[in-house]
């Protein structure tokens, strides 16, 4: 078999030794396709983002490029505009047939908290290769705000896969003619699922939000107590279009709704850089049901965080700016998102992060 690891084979990684914890597991700890990582109970704050490189440990370079070491025990702030490393609570004997993919979760995403994660002799941010032993970082950067985090908190997700299971455009298109993966807007298909910003809600001039460039700290454990207006700026317009501000941090919305049947999962990849010279974030694992019919959802649109680079740049309703790549579960899972289990984000439309009042 090859795909995506299903929750109850996440299980069995743990029971075999494959996943090793320092303490025992959170709730909700294990998602239907991934695995939420922990913060440790120290942060490394130091002069630049690195990778390890081949033949070298994390700690070694740290060793490097350390500038102080933060005990994060009692709580502690990680400034806007730098770099930590925190070692994570989990670590990895994989056996030679599984590699890991990590990325940040949703809400991480959501804060512009640059959160990616890299081990012993890595080349690749969020890749680890099959057969791979030993400790695994996060290194976060927030980049709009600044915030306090404790150990235990979980800002990334790690996925497990068992060989190559990406479809092809061809087994793409016949996915969306049996299970309509969008709905909203057509299905553009080339390298994974098309999809586009809405900037002509109905209803509505309200299209998004932009990061202030000065506030106070997030707590990350305060959920629903945040006032969206002392941290965002509210983004109208009735023109269908929009101007992105250099370096400046949005949230968008997709015009189309997705849906991930249960038997697949899905990531969010950037689209071709050679439409506009800004970046969809990296935050991008949907899980199995997120937004299916027999899971809750009637689809969920595609929250878009989006940085702008170089110039100002031009964003019209209905442009591209993403693309989701399926890829087949290896199980399909006993529990799928929105089914049961804590999920956030079923059904979302435009939203901010969890932390936010609604």
């Amino acid at each position: 078999m090859t795909g995506v690891l299903a929750s109850q084979q996440i299980e069995t990684l743990l029971e075999t030794g494959a996943i090793s914890i320092e303490t025992d597991l959170a709730e909700g700890q294990v998602q239907p396709a991934s695995l939420d990582l922990r913060l440790g109970t120290v942060a490394h704050r130091v002069r630049a983002s690195f990778l390890a490189g081949t033949g070298r440990s994390v700690a070694e370079r740290l060793d490097e490029f350390r500038m102080h070491t933060i005990d994060l025990s009692q709580g502690a702030v990680l400034e806007k505009g730098c770099v930590y490393v925190v070692p994570l609570m989990e670590s990895l004997a994989l056996p030679d047939d599984i590699q890991a993919i990590a990325n940040a979760k949703s809400s991480t995403g959501r804060l512009d908290l640059l959160t990616r994660t890299i081990c012993d002799g890595g080349t690749e941010f969020d890749r680890i290769a099959p057969g791979y032993t030993g400790p695994l970082y996060a290194e976060i950067c927030p980049r709009s705000f600044s915030v306090l985090v404790r150990p235990g908190m979980r800002l990334n997700q790690v996925r497990f896969r068992r060989g190559q299971s990406v479809l092809t455009d061809a087994e793409l298109t016949a996915l969306h003619e049996s299970d309509t993966l969008v709905s909203g807007g057509p299905a553009v298909i080339s390298d994974g699922l098309g999809f586009s910003v809405d900037l002509k809600p109905e209803g509505t001039d309200l299209v998004g939000y932009r990061a202030k460039p000065h506030t106070g700290v997030i707590d990350l454990d305060r959920i629903g107590k945040y006032d969206p207006s002392e941290f965002w700026e509210e983004l109208r317009t009735t023109e269908g279009r929009i101007i992105l501000d250099p370096d400046a941090f949005y949230i968008l919305v997709s015009r189309e709704a997705v849906h991930i049947p249960p038997a697949y999962a899905a990531e969010m990849a950037p689209y071709l850089a050679m439409v506009g010279e800004f970046r969809v974030h990296y935050a991008g694992f949907f899980d199995p049901g997120f937004g299916h019919a027999g899971a809750g959802g009637t689809g969920s649109r595609g929250v878009l965080e989006v940085r702008c680079h170089e110039a100002p740049f031009v964003l019209e309703h209905g442009q591209v700016v993403g693309r989701l790549v399926y890829e087949r579960m290896d199980e399909e899972p006993r529990q799928v998102y929105g089914a049961g289990i804590s999920s956030n984000y079923q059904g979302q439309g435009l939203k901010l992060s969890k932390h936010f009042r609604a």
